[in-house]
């Protein structure tokens, strides 16, 4: 049996695809992950009886809550490959360079696969962005960091290919010999949305350098992630003392809470920042000079940031979400932690929370079409892959460009890995 992989390291969730005998098939190497067939793109350390482990994907986000945040927690670690100013950080009292933290990923997610498979597995495709950075230094150092962080994980023979090429393979698969289709690969990330168009073609000898096929790349760093802020700063951050105003020992001016407490509300990695001692001391000030109806909100707020359940809560605000892609409304529930949360959210709301961003997004998708030097009828098909291509208005902003017979969602978490695991047939 010959076995190689394919696997999507993501910003945020990674996926994994084992090619056995030429036959593609997904892996669910994270089962308590909500993000189904994947495992999260996270690490944390912890330093335990002097000795310092590591958790990777959903058992780092569990060991991170119940230590409350005691830890080092590391997410997006992706975003920093290029970066020529990261070299290595120090985590309780030892450096690591950045290919060794995404080697602990890698290696995680090796190790899995391998042991659904019950074998050892050292070849595989990775999937790598059309452009790690507009600066062509800059990218050779993203991947070459990431080839580094593969070699580490264990992995000895290691080609990379394009995300959107791996995400429109299927397509490409079902295609002619000779026949050429221009297709539009919309990827939805947690941090990012990516447009890509490219021209797929059915060949007898699959090409291992597809950048030749790309006619055009643009992107923009609007994602999953900003959405559900949105939705905690416009309907949730209320219950934790946004509207409240303090008024001043030493006048009769009022305040609001310190925008820099309010900013990390909106993000649930951040909020373990608040819990510093100059913070929590400000906030216990400032719950003292507010009206006695309104300092219950700002118990909340110590209590969300000492009892550190951000995660649980932008769960419920990431739930609310997804209904609303299926439903005109849906809510926010949280009942725990002496607070209850049951706030309705309208589809119309989050819309018009979210618009300025939707309208960043059809921009964009309006560059890569001008900077291919295509027409818009010179697309064949469009692919949507990522959560966020699932919700209606940034649906809409396909439908109403081209025809919806066209337009193809791919999984939403998944269809580069299995892209990937096609292309694997490379290594056997």
């Amino acid at each position: 049996m010959s076995v190689a992989f394919g696997l999507d390291f993501g910003t945020s969730n990674s996926s994994l695809a084992a090619c056995v005998d030429g036959n593609a098939e997904l892996l669910d190497i994270d089962r308590d992950n909500p993000v189904k067939m994947s495992l999260k793109s996270v690490l944390y350390f912890l330093r335990e009886n002097k000795e310092t482990r590591s958790f990777v994907g959903f058992d780092a986000v569990r060991k991170y809550i119940e230590t409350e945040a005691a830890g080092r927690y590391m997410q997006s670690i992706k975003s920093f490959l290029p970066d020529q100013t990261f070299d290595k950080t120090e985590i309780f009292n030892k450096y690591y360079e950045l290919e060794e933290l995404i080697g602990f990923i890698l290696r995680t997610i090796k190790k899995r696969g391998e042991e659904i498979l019950n074998r050892d597995v050292t070849s595989v495709v990775l999937g790598r962005p059309v452009s790690f950075s507009e600066d062509p230094e800059k990218d050779k150092l993203a991947e070459k960091r990431l080839y580094k962080a593969a070699q580490l994980a264990g992995f000895k023979e290691i080609i990379f290919q394009l995300e959107p090429v791996a995400a429109a393979l299927s397509f490409e698969n079902k295609l002619g010999y000779g026949e050429e289709k221009n297709v539009l690969v919309g990827d939805f990330g947690a941090g990012t949305s990516d447009f890509t168009i490219l021209r797929a073609s059915k060949n007898y000898q699959i090409k291992p350098d597809r950048s030749e096929d790309i006619l055009a790349s643009d992107g923009v760093y609007i994602g999953g992630d900003l959405f559900d802020s949105d939705i905690m700063w416009e309907k949730i951050c209320k219950y934790y003392g946004k509207d409240v105003k303090a008024k001043s020992l030493m006048s009769n001016n009022f305040s609001s809470l310190p925008s820099d407490i309010t900013n990390k509300l909106k993000h649930w990695n951040l909020i373990p920042l608040l819990r510093s001692k100059n913070t929590l001391y400000s906030i216990s000030n400032y719950k003292y000079l507010t009206d006695n109806d309104d300092k219950y909100l700002i118990q909340n707020l110590e209590n969300l940031i000492k009892d550190n359940y951000g995660y649980m809560l932008f769960q419920a605000i990431e739930n609310a979400k997804c209904e609303l892609s299926n439903s005109d409304l849906s809510s926010v529930f949280l009942s725990n932690y002496d607070i209850l949360i049951n706030e309705t959210v309208l589809r119309s709301e989050f819309e018009k929370y979210i618009t300025d961003k939707v309208l960043k997004i059809e921009e964009c998708v309006k560059s890569v079409i001008k900077n291919a030097a295509i027409s818009e009828d010179a697309i064949d098909a469009v692919f949507l892959t990522g959560g966020s291509s699932y919700i209606p208005i940034i649906q809409k902003v396909f439908k109403d460009r081209f025809n919806p017979a066209i337009i193809k969602q791919s999984d939403a978490f998944t269809s580069v890995a299995y892209g990937l695991g096609l292309h694997a047939k490379l290594l056997l």
